[in-house]
């Protein structure tokens, strides 16, 4: 089973376009605060209703403007996961999980998905009385017990401390992995992304920049705003010219392999990217100008320039690499490391 959205809607500050297709993995939008991520999801789900455009699933349409359909929520068969998990706060753990589940919950089943996701003796209490880690849990069981056709996840994890967030990134795509429904997963973090899903979707302003699997969209991002949401911390204006490329705010010129697109707008480099020693002959020189450098916990951060007045460029290297840091007077840079990005929207 598949989920299409192609839809459309005029927000306040810009205009929702969202088009993509999520089969039985998990589809991730990626994107900043305010995006159109979360009404992407109200609309799938029927809470909001597109101004124009078509949602099927499988063979079922949920919502088609030319044709006047538009399902109501509670017929689309959808699970939805609200970023505070909208637990009922009158009822107890037990009846949240049966909620999902008709008039005639099957109290075996209840009690099969409280001991699946470890909240059997938390069976009697009430909401207010859980941690942020079982809230979800018991959420998700509620979700799995309503046996959706989809499942949209709206920032499951924004509420939870690192370690916790990391233990349940796990028990989620375990989940997930084993109930294989279409699962649109809305995040602004990239480590989540990367963790969970299969596919993403980069978004900005309302419009879904790139589509592309979620190693190849960290590994070579297509845009500028891809780029910056995959954790690039140096992105700046590039001017290509057939094979040559110029990074004027960093006073590069180099020469590539092949010629490139003249859609190609902007350059890019991972902080961790640049050495201190030159270890291949056509590495590109990158002189150290004014650095500043801070201390982290595991990582030393270096800001400087390559040019007097240009974009400043950060360096990051791992302590165990280098246990204690001398700035060098110059770095080195792959060719191969430096991302030739096109100019996709705003950021």
């Amino acid at each position: 089973m598949s989920l299409q959205v192609n839809i459309t809607k005029k927000l306040n500050s810009f205009t929702l376009h969202a088009e993509f297709e999520a089969g039985d993995d998990v589809f991730s939008l990626l994107g900043a605060s305010g995006c159109g991520k979360s009404m992407t999801l109200k609309c799938i789900a029927g809470i909001e209703q597109p101004d124009s455009g078509r949602i099927v699933l499988g063979d079922r349409v949920l919502f088609d403007s030319e044709k006047k359909i538009n399902l109501p929520p509670q017929k689309r068969r959808i699970g939805y996961m609200f970023q505070d998990y909208a637990l009922f706060p009158n009822m107890t753990v037990r009846q949240n999980v049966a909620a999902g589940m008709g008039r005639h919950p099957d109290r075996e089943k209840v009690n099969a998905l409280m001991e699946r996701f470890r909240i059997a003796e938390l069976a009697e209490r009430n909401p207010t009385l859980l941690s942020g880690g079982q809230k979800q849990r018991v959420a998700m069981a509620r979700i799995v017990g309503q046996e959706p056709d989809v499942i949209l996840l709206d920032e499951p994890f924004s509420a939870l401390d690192a370690y916790l967030k990391w233990q349940l990134e796990q028990e989620m795509k375990d989940i997930l992995r084993e109930v294989r429904k279409p699962t649109v997963f809305v995040s602004h973090s990239r480590d989540e992304v990367y963790h969970l899903c299969s596919k993403v979707g980069c978004m900005t302003d309302g419009q879904i920049e790139v589509i592309q699997p979620v190693k190849k969209f960290f590994e070579n991002p297509e845009t500028r705003t891809a780029a910056i949401l995959s954790g690039c911390k140096n992105v700046v204006p590039a001017l290509c010219e057939g094979k040559t490329v110029s990074i004027p705010e960093w006073g590069l010129r180099f020469e590539t392999d092949e010629a490139r697109p003249g859609e190609t707008a902007f350059a890019g480099v991972r902080a961790h990217y640049f050495s201190a020693e030159k270890t291949e002959p056509d590495m590109i020189e990158i002189p150290v100008l004014s650095p500043v450098i801070r201390e982290d916990l595991f990582e030393w951060t270096v800001m400087f320039h390559a040019k007097e007045q240009g974009t400043p460029i950060q360096w990051k290297v791992f302590k165990s690499a280098l246990p204690e840091l001398e700035v060098p007077d110059r770095l080195y840079l792959k060719k191969s490391d430096i991302m030739l990005l096109r100019d996709g929207g705003k950021m």
